[in-house]
């Protein structure tokens, strides 16, 4: 009971001291002249601006400071310069395997999530008896734990009793094969984990998605229909310029979920063989064998492999997504 109360207080007294800085900045702003509603606004944001400079501006700092250094987390650090780079295009024999299965698995699972979503949004826009049960019961993997989920998928894929063997086993026996051993094989583990990312095409990316189409507007479809369009050419012509904007976002967010693929992967724990995903060795090397500045730099080439990739996604967006904004300039 002690323990819960302290660790209550000390929750308590987070907010109190950002209404006490917001307070005391409020009238520091003020006391030098500025407005009233300018101080007020500066004072109220102060609170995302510390935490923003505490947990967010300065661990980024920090952390790229670190990948110069050979550091342990209780031990002393000693700047190395570009040796952990240099070792991890080199000579580490974890780091490509790592690159390798980290950008294949967005590579398949990101189509499967973007198109699968998209397809279901669209059967779920349809106005018909009972949508809305239908639309609860697809949002619901949103609200799963992330956890619970790798523990489920880990049961449905054992070689013995899970029931994607049980399903297969039919199919492998007509070709003599025997069960796949899912986390053990390297041959079965990236497909395992492409699988698996069937599960995020329900949720909160269908939902995303729903709400797009149905923002088309109506009157864009009935057109069509006059002109003798059918259900294909309505949704290339009209549905996907309509919502490319969503698409893009969806595309954005869904690479860089998948390049940060971590807490299944944990929790399934597969065989090492065809690789980590890079997610993993950055954990592996920080907090297993304490090396924080190797972890760190692994951690800034897989944020420079996303922000790459970004940069050429919202590059090729001109080509391909409609602002409604840009036809009425």
């Amino acid at each position: 009971m002690g323990h819960h109360l302290a660790t209550f207080i000390r929750w308590l007294l987070v907010p109190v001291a950002l209404a006490g800085i917001a307070v005391l900045l409020y009238w520091l702003f003020r006391w030098i002249g500025w407005k009233k509603k300018q101080a007020m606004g500066l004072a109220l944001v102060s609170p995302w601006i510390v935490g923003f400079l505490v947990f967010t501006l300065y661990p980024l700092g920090n952390s790229l400071y670190l990948s110069f250094t050979k550091s342990s987390i209780f031990g002393k650090t000693e700047w190395v310069g570009l040796d952990n780079y240099i070792r991890l295009f080199t000579l580490d024999i974890e780091f490509w395997p790592s690159v390798r299965i980290t950008l294949l698995y967005a590579l398949f699972s990101l189509p499967i999530g973007v198109i699968g979503a998209l397809l279901v949004a669209m059967l779920l826009n349809n106005q018909i008896k009972g949508i809305g049960t239908f639309r609860t019961i697809y949002f619901l993997p949103a609200v799963l734990p992330e956890v619970a989920v790798a523990l489920l998928w880990r049961w449905m894929f054992n070689s013995e009793s899970g029931i994607l063997t049980w399903l297969l086993s039919p199919i492998l026996h007509l070709f003599g094969m025997d069960k796949p051993n899912w986390f053990g094989d390297p041959r079965f583990i990236l497909p395992a984990f492409i699988i698996m990312s069937v599960w995020g095409i329900f949720g909160t990316n269908t939902v995303v998605f729903l709400a797009g189409l149905q923002g088309v507007p109506r009157s864009l479809y009935e057109a069509a229909e006059i002109d003798g369009a059918n259900g294909f050419r309505k949704f290339l012509h009209i549905t996907v310029p309509q919502i490319s904007p969503v698409i893009l976002l969806q595309i954005v967010m869904g690479m860089i979920g998948a390049l940060q693929i971590f807490t299944i992967a944990m929790f399934v724990r597969p065989s090492t063989a065809a690789g980590k995903f890079m997610n993993q060795l950055v954990y592996e090397r920080g907090f297993n064998q304490m090396h924080m500045g190797e972890a760190s730099a692994i951690a800034w080439v897989l944020f420079l492999i996303i922000l790459a990739l970004t940069l050429l996604v919202f590059r090729s967006s001109p080509a391909w997504v409609y602002y409604e904004t840009d036809m009425k300039r």
